[in-house]
């Protein structure tokens, strides 16, 4: 595995990027003591994306959803009629 020190690293970083994406990781050193090693992200597959729709039958939505608390609501913003 290539090796470079922080100078090198901040003078060419677009270049050894374009390397770590391809396949090329490499580590960067400070005073020649390894420091952090950079490795490409691997993009998560397909059956490991989140989907929508994945608790479908899991739970239910009452019918009278959009109107419940009414009441409650009502009390706190008109008080008592």
């Amino acid at each position: 595995m290539h090796t470079v020190n922080i100078h090198e690293a901040k003078t060419h970083l677009s270049r050894l990027i374009e390397k770590a994406a391809k396949g090329e990781p490499f580590i960067i050193a400070k005073a020649g003591k390894a420091m952090v090693k950079v490795v490409a992200i691997e993009a998560p597959s397909p059956r490991d994306a989140r989907r929508v729709g994945f608790m479908a039958g899991q739970f239910t939505v009452p019918d009278d959803f959009d109107r419940m608390g009414d009441s409650e609501i009502d009390q706190l913003f008109h008080g008592n009629k």
